[in-house]
């Protein structure tokens, strides 16, 4: 299977992305933000922020027939340090009997507000 995923958001059309990149059997989905699924607000809360990127990327990966049992590599962008905890935490709760690779890194996001951004690659052979 080949294809592309589109979320719908503006930023897709102006940076020329898609939400996630179907090759085969595997699915790259691009950096998610936290944002509330129904008023599209950010949590002050980096835990919330985490479970909701996590349920637009499982909501994304859904559409490509897969989920996130199919996860083989994760990368997290937090914007400090003293988030760790609690996004590891969230990441423990989700992918305890997954194991994907993971990579976490402390940087800018230039989303105001946002504090974490999950990058996922899922492999339909995975699960």
């Amino acid at each position: 299977m080949q294809g592309r995923i589109f979320s719908g958001a503006p930023s897709e059309d102006f940076a020329g992305y898609a939400k996630a990149v179907i090759d085969g059997t595997t699915i790259y989905v691009s950096g998610t933000l936290g944002q509330d699924g129904k008023t599209g607000t950010l949590p002050e809360d980096v835990a919330i922020q985490t479970r909701n990127a996590l349920d637009t990327i499982a909501a994304t990966l859904a559409q490509a027939g897969a989920g996130l049992r199919h996860a083989v590599a994760c990368r997290v962008y937090i914007t400090d340090g003293a988030y760790l905890k609690d996004v590891a935490i969230v990441l423990g709760e989700v992918f305890r009997d997954i194991r994907p690779t993971n990579t976490m890194l402390i940087c800018q996001i230039p989303t105001p507000g946002a504090k974490v951004e999950i990058e996922l690659t899922a492999s339909l052979r995975a699960a």
